[in-house]
């Protein structure tokens, strides 16, 4: 049975703190970090996109250093932590949560410079991670809101968002019908996703390094010429791929109050 997005914020959001079990590769573009806490048996994982904003060691820190902050005002506190200490924090997405075992899977997207040296702290962090790292989360909820009445669902992102798309679609229920525009770096980092029959899934390949992410897909949006207004939207990634999508999908009879846009990073 998937779980249905009836709200869109935890009830109780709460800091946890856990460390990393594994990190491995699930394709050349995304590295796989396994974590787990005994806090996270009460991790109230909503499925779809559930997001959370991860604190983590920066690449020039020795240890990990996280005080207790509050919900309400932690990025006031976050500030306050010395900058030598002051860990780093990006927002990422549950890949998968096991009760059970009280583990979290996040992917990370990896970038590398020219000389293929790995840029980003949280990239150098997810690949150098090993068993014990410590970390800490702050959950935040979901972003995906689709209407009860919604007759299809229209997804579009950049390999930003490709976390928050698998969850998603393994989370929609059966009956489901839309279209998905995925786009990824190169032709090996597409996979296999768990989705509804309904919905197709159509993988753009940028295989450029030059080009900005999110345009081939922003592309392949543009070609779609019809929408149902009783729809749902839904894109995310670099910022100009959200807002030019956003626009798109309005223009073509799809109401404001029915497309969810997140720039997740902007170029």
């Amino acid at each position: 049975m998937s779980k249905r997005a009836t709200r869109t914020a935890p009830a109780d959001p709460q800091l946890f703190r856990a460390h990393v079990v594994s990190s491995a590769p699930v394709t050349p573009s995304m590295q796989r970090v396994t974590i787990t806490g005994d806090g996270l048996a009460d991790f109230d994982w909503m499925g779809y996109d559930h997001w959370f904003r991860l604190f983590m060691r920066r690449p020039h820190q020795d240890e990990f250093a996280m005080p207790e902050i509050a919900a309400a005002t932690w990025w006031k506190e976050y500030l306050e932590i010395p900058e030598d200490t002051r860990p780093h924090c990006s927002n990422y997405t549950v890949a998968d949560y096991r009760h059970e075992q009280r583990e979290i899977d996040i992917d990370f997207v990896i970038h590398r410079g020219p000389g293929g040296e790995l840029e980003g702290a949280a990239a150098i962090w997810a690949c150098g991670a090993r068993p014990g790292d410590q970390l800490a989360l702050l959950d935040q909820g979901i972003l995906f809101d689709r209407p009860d009445d919604a007759t299809e669902v229209v997804i579009v992102a950049d390999e930003s968002g490709l976390p928050a798309v698998a969850g998603i679609l393994k989370s929609l229920p059966s009956d489901t019908v839309g279209h998905v525009i995925q786009e990824v770096p190169t032709a090996h980092d597409t996979r296999e996703l768990s989705k509804p029959v309904g919905v197709t899934l159509s993988w753009v390949i940028r295989d450029d390094a030059h080009a900005v992410a999110g345009s081939k897909a922003l592309d392949a949006m543009r070609r779609r010429d019809t929408v149902d207004p009783r729809g749902y939207g839904f894109v995310v990634g670099e910022s100009a791929l959200a807002t030019g999508g956003r626009r798109h999908l309005h223009s073509l009879g799809l109401p404001k109050s029915r497309i969810t846009f997140s720039g997740f990073w902007k170029r």
